[in-house]
């Protein structure tokens, strides 16, 4: 293979990678507003995505906020110019982060083959569909091990791109939204041919349990 197909079969490979982790971003980030009661459940729709049954919303300034960002990040997975991804859970009253969840993005380095050897092949649908699910199994399941919210919460997300990322001028930048004495619970991961997604959440600690 001559060394431009190769650069342009890894161009190909990154956009479509690009494309993957961010469906993967906005069904995420749906599924954990609707299992983390952010608004209320007439504000969600079921869609199939991933061979499950997730919990959309439908509600116009959220749908408009996650599709605005999500441009942005396509195309920064594409360039390769993002590291992580963060949503972020706060109180509409205090303002304080009351949950943190976080997911770190790494390009998978190409793989040097030698004279002789066999290409590694391309991951397959199946196994990254699988891949995808346990995490969405994960957020399902936050439920059982999460502290109950409450009171009434708003959220954020934060994207960490590198220096020269083309940022849009409607941007701002923001505080960390760090949780102070937080306790921390690493989820599944999942990988591309390009990408690897590491989640994890972390949430205030009760403080009468301290």
């Amino acid at each position: 293979m001559s060394v431009q197909a190769q650069l342009t079969k890894g161009k190909i490979t990154l956009k479509g990678s690009a494309r993957t982790v961010t469906e993967f971003f906005i069904f995420g980030i749906n599924s954990i507003l609707f299992q983390r009661g952010i608004y209320p459940i007439e504000d969600f729709e079921v869609q199939k995505k991933y061979g499950l049954d997730i919990w959309v919303s439908n509600d116009l300034q959220v749908t408009k906020y996650l599709d605005n960002i999500m441009k942005s990040v396509e195309e920064w997975l594409s360039l390769g110019k993002i590291n992580k991804l963060v949503l972020a859970v706060n109180s509409r009253e205090t303002r304080e982060t009351l949950e943190r969840w976080q997911f770190d993005i790494q390009l998978v380095a190409d793989q040097v083959v030698a004279a002789g050897e066999t290409p590694k092949p391309p991951k397959s649908e199946k196994t990254l569909q699988m891949e995808i699910q346990a995490i969405f199994r994960q957020i399902a399941a936050s439920v059982s091990f999460l502290p109950i919210i409450e009171e009434k919460c708003t959220f954020n997300i934060l994207v960490y791109a590198d220096s020269d990322a083309e940022v849009p001028t409607t941007w701002t930048d923001s505080d960390p939204l760090h949780i102070k004495n937080a306790e921390q619970v690493r989820l599944r991961s999942f990988s591309t041919d390009a990408h690897r997604v590491e989640a994890m959440v972390a949430y205030r600690r009760d403080p009468d349990l301290c």
